[in-house]
């Protein structure tokens, strides 16, 4: 994953754990899937791909939208089938499977537009990337360049987004039944759809759906308003908002205003908020001050902003040694587990964080309950010849397909890395049932190093990043699909229907990610330091590739000293985390989110701070309607920037400028 990975809070009070109502009737597989709930993925999966590319090409920060797909999905249903029952038209009753099934669809759609590497490794392909580095850079050769293109990222994502879907369906009892691995975003989407379907949970839902609509359309407003009075100019428009008067953060710690940051405060856990603002803090408020006095001792004073012998070759590098320590240990740490408890004779009887089966003073119908999911989810069986021939019949296509795309990555290196992927599609899918922490992107970055040294400097930063793209959407789509088979088991959907959704909404992602992007990619100038969409990661992912086959023998002076110690501290952090108590360690940092504001900026660390700070009074004043309402909130806040992008990108594209420039500059003292 090019990018920090959050899912919503862990369920861990045992009220919220509670089996769903009884159900004597369960629909077909066949009657899950229907054309509404397509029509409806197919809306939420735009919106949702729009967002994540936005967030992508901005902060690199993507929060879970599970909820939020699970809340819009019954949202439009059950309107479009109120709507049509007042007009005497006879439809046939939204169902919990149909929602999840939506829910389902969504989440593969949306998934892709992060997976898919249009924030990451395929724009680091292309020539912005590559004249940002420099071009007398060494290993940075003009030839290792292939600008973004509809067509073959289109086609890239169709050879290879598939396979993670077949690369674990043969396990999935064992995952969810056997090792009765929580997934606890996928509990917590299951939870909230089982609620929308009773009767107090359905006046919930109206209440949510209520708050929802209300915040998306107050940022949608605000979001119109900011571009309104963003005019041309040098410093002209909120998004070059000035700091606060504070002479180390002047130009760069700022309030932007911004709905879509706000609301990954929401979302976010407080640690998460508060990691990326002390990081912020320490970078631009400390370290790149400091290293910037030895201008001219430690690099040239002359250097432009861009160039990695300056200081901005600190900052990245510095970034890069953050996420790779956090993404390590964190690898390590979950593969450890993994062999610990399979190896373990009393798995079942292990710590691990087991649903709640029976809570105390329920009467056998929790146990009838039990025994009435599982027969759903064994049900429909997905066969294991049609699982193994699917991915073999995929890993043929493919390792002819990639070597055409990607002429520096042959056939073999394909190929061996389609034959470890579902051991480490393994790994990632259990550590995520454990921890609900996804490590796709770190998994994908070992993939990078590993083929960029084998290839060597021939080639070798491209087949590298495409390399990284081959192991990255393989675990994160094996991962999200274990995680969906948890929430269709909770919510009593055919494990059927589950599988043919993921496959339905990773069939639309192919087409709506690349479509999407590309609107963003026409609109905007993308990867350009001084614009709103930097791409940060496209940045770092490319020079994690030229390293991979050069070393570190260009960088300023002191860098890779300084990258070593930032390396080790993100060890020790974690080390830290996992070795004290847990009221001590849910203050301290984690390192990924600290690294993210190291490179690309401050700028919003304080919407996501203010964010956190509004969850945290609201919780203390009212911590129910926090709990009800605040992603319901977050959503709107987001979904409604995300709205505007659409008409803001289609004006960009037509040279319709804002009509007035307004401008908020420090006062100047005499």
């Amino acid at each position: 994953m090019a990018s920090v990975e959050i899912s919503e809070p862990l369920l861990h009070d045992a009220d919220k754990i509670k089996a769903v109502e009884s159900v004597d009737q369960v629909p077909e597989w066949k009657d899950q899937i229907t054309v509404r709930g397509l029509v409806v993925s197919a809306v939420l999966g735009s919106l949702f791909c729009i967002i994540t590319h936005k967030l992508n090409l901005t902060v690199g920060i993507i929060p879970s939208l599970n909820v939020a797909a699970g809340l819009l999905g019954f949202f439009f249903v059950k309107s479009w089938t109120g709507f049509l029952s007042k007009l005497g038209f006879s439809v046939k009753p939204f169902t919990r499977q149909e929602n999840t099934v939506i829910q389902t669809c969504v989440v593969a759609c949306y998934g892709l537009a992060f997976s898919g590497g249009f924030g990451s490794y395929l724009i680091a392909m292309d020539e912005r990337t590559y004249k940002l580095i420099g071009e007398d850079y060494p290993g940075n050769r003009a030839q290792d360049v292939i600008n973004p293109s509809l067509w073959w990222m289109t086609g890239f994502l169709v050879v290879v987004s598939f396979l993670g879907l077949f690369s674990l369906v043969p396990l999935r009892k064992v995952m969810v039944l056997d090792y009765k691995l929580t997934y606890p975003s996928g509990t917590a989407t299951a939870m909230l759809i089982n609620s929308f379907h009773t009767k107090s949970g359905a006046e919930l839902a109206g209440k949510q759906v209520h708050c929802l609509g209300k915040y998306l359309s107050m940022s949608l407003i605000w979001s119109c308003f900011k571009w309104f009075f963003s005019g041309i100019g040098d410093s002209c428009g909120f998004d070059n908002f000035p700091s606060f008067g504070l002479t180390l953060f002047k130009n760069t710690f700022y309030f932007d205003f911004s709905p879509t940051y706000v609301g990954c405060g929401l979302i976010c856990p407080h640690i998460v908020n508060c990691s990326v603002l002390l990081g912020a803090i320490i970078s631009w408020g400390f370290l790149w001050p400091l290293i910037s006095q030895h201008a001219g001792h430690w690099y040239p004073a002359d250097l432009g902003s861009d160039d990695f012998k300056g200081l901005y070759g600190y900052k990245v590098f510095i970034a890069i040694a953050l996420i790779l320590g956090d993404g390590l240990y964190n690898l390590i740490k979950i593969i450890a587990i993994t062999l610990k408890e399979i190896s373990s004779k009393s798995s079942k009887q292990s710590n691990l964080p087991l649903v709640i089966e029976k809570l105390d003073g329920e009467s056998s119908e929790v146990t009838l309950e039990q025994k009435k999911r599982d027969e759903v989810f064994l049900k429909d069986r997905i066969p294991n010849w049609v699982a193994g021939s699917g991915y073999v019949a995929l890993v043929a296509i493919s390792t002819v397909t990639m070597p055409i795309i990607f002429p520096p990555l042959k056939w073999y290196l394909v190929l061996c890395s389609y034959i470890l992927a579902p051991a480490l599609a393994f790994c990632n899918s259990y550590g995520t049932g454990l921890t609900d922490w996804s490590l796709a992107s770190t998994y994908g970055k070992i993939g990078l190093f590993i083929i960029a040294s084998l290839v060597g400097s021939d080639g070798g930063v491209i087949a590298g990043l495409a390399a990284c793209g081959v192991m990255m959407s393989i675990v994160s789509t094996a991962a999200d699909l274990m995680q969906d088979f948890k929430t269709g088991y909770l919510t009593m959907s055919s494990a059927k229907s589950m599988f043919i959704s993921q496959v339905v909404g990773t069939a639309m992602g192919c087409v709506i990610a690349p479509l999407t992007f590309w609107l963003f990619w026409t609109a905007f100038d993308i990867g350009s330091p001084d614009g709103p969409y930097k791409a940060p990661y496209a940045v770092i992912f490319r020079e994690m590739a030229i390293l991979g086959i050069e070393g570190f023998s260009e960088l300023p002076k002191h860098c890779l000293a300084m990258c070593c110690g930032f390396f080790v501290a993100a060890l020790v952090i974690n080390l830290l985390r996992d070795a004290t108590p847990k009221k001590i360690s849910q203050y301290i940092p984690i390192p990924m989110a600290m690294a993210v504001p190291f490179y690309i900026g401050a700028y919003f660390a304080i919407d996501m701070f203010v964010g956190t700070v509004i969850l945290y009074i609201w919780e203390r004043v009212n911590r129910k309607d926090s709990e009800d309402f605040a992603g319901a909130v977050a959503s709107g806040l987001i979904c409604g920037d995300g709205i505007w992008t659409i008409p803001s990108a289609i004006l960009s594209i037509f040279k319709v400028n804002p009509p007035i420039c307004m401008y908020f500059g420090p006062s100047l003292s005499s």
